[in-house]
Order: structure tokens, then C-alpha cells, then sequence
């Protein structure tokens, strides 16, 4: 069991993350004491989808390259459109995901993130939510696809949208503090 308040998580993101699938999580998850970092692509700042146009920037902390996955409890990736259909062409990034599903580390996705997780492989024979639009993706990669605001599956936790953030950081901690998560065979 790890308490939230010594849990590492790592974001995994770049240009074009939703605004609020990014920024909530990463706030409340500092509120609760975990440390959190950001990694991305490339080093610098990374550009945010806010809705419907551009928003701010956010500092990233590490690149896909340098990420150890040892030094982190938990993965987290926003949605938005942009950040998970590119960062799913990078082998670096996919990879990342694969490393800390086969760990049994929680990994937790929203909205679009879970294309990050159908790319890694991470669904086939689970419960997994994401956005409507993206249903036919998760289930055409062996997952049993839920509407609900939040779903997790032996460790992977994932949300449909903005709205349901709230339970969808709530459900981070909650799988934090358990640990490890065995996985049983897709």
C-alpha cells in the first residue's frame, strides 16, 4: 500500500491535452500530497486544448525518454483529441503505458486518453469507459465498453469526460492506496 501523500504519478502529455483532464488531476493530486510530474514529448512547456480553442501552457518536467518506471506509483493520461492520438504514434510513449500495465501500476485515462491504452494493448478482456465518439475503439481492442463516469478494471481506471472528474481523481487515490494490481491474462 502506497499513502497518496509518498505516491510519485506521472502524466504523460503534450501539445493539445484537454485543459481540465490535465489540470484538475494534477492539482488535487497535489493537494493530497502525492508528487506529481509531467512528461512529454519534448522538453519545455506544453500547449492546452481549452474546449473549443488554444489555452495555456503548462511546464513539463520530463521527456517520454527519461521516464523510469520504477520512480512512479501510478499513470495518468488527459484526453482531449490531439495529446493521445499523437502521443500513440510515439513508440517512446506507448511503451510507457505497456511498462506500467505489465507492472500492475495503476494507469488511469480519460476521455480520448484510453486510445493510448487500446494502442498498448491494455484493454483486451476488461471494463473500460472513454469518450462516446471513441466506444468502437475500445471495444474493437477486446474491451467490454461501460457508460459510466468511471470504471476500473484490475487497476486501470477510466473516465468518459471534464465532468467526471471529480471520481475519476477519486479513483486514482483509491488505486494508489491499494498497490500493485496483478493482472490476470487477456
Amino acid at each position: 500500500m502506497t499513502d497518496i501523500k509518498s505516491a510519485k504519478i506521472l502524466i504523460l502529455a503534450t501539445d493539445g491535452y484537454e485543459r481540465s483532464e490535465l489540470r484538475v488531476p494534477l492539482e488535487e493530486l497535489r493537494k493530497q500530497g502525492a508528487d506529481v510530474k509531467i512528461a512529454s514529448l519534448k522538453a519545455g512547456e506544453i500547449k492546452s486544448w481549452d474546449e473549443t480553442d488554444w489555452g495555456d501552457s503548462v511546464a513539463v518536467d520530463l521527456t517520454v525518454a527519461d521516464v523510469k518506471i520504477e520512480d512512479y506509483h501510478a499513470l495518468v493520461i488527459p484526453g482531449g483529441q490531439i495529446n493521445p492520438d499523437v502521443l500513440r504514434t510515439d513508440k517512446q510513449a506507448v511503451q510507457i503505458v505497456r511498462d506500467f500495465v505489465s507492472r500492475g501500476k495503476p494507469v488511469a485515462a480519460i476521455c480520448h486518453g484510453p486510445w493510448l491504452l487500446v494502442e498498448a494493448d491494455a484493454l483486451r478482456g476488461r471494463k473500460a469507459t472513454s469518450f462516446h465518439s471513441i466506444q468502437t475503439d475500445v471495444r474493437n481492442a477486446g474491451a467490454t465498453w461501460e457508460d459510466k463516469e468511471v470504471v476500473t478494471d484490475q487497476g486501470i481506471i477510466t473516465s468518459r469526460s471534464p465532468k467526471d472528474l471529480q471520481a475519476f481523481v477519486a479513483k486514482i487515490v483509491e488505486e494508489v492506496q491499494e498497490g500493485r494490481h496483478e493482472r490476470r491474462a487477456a
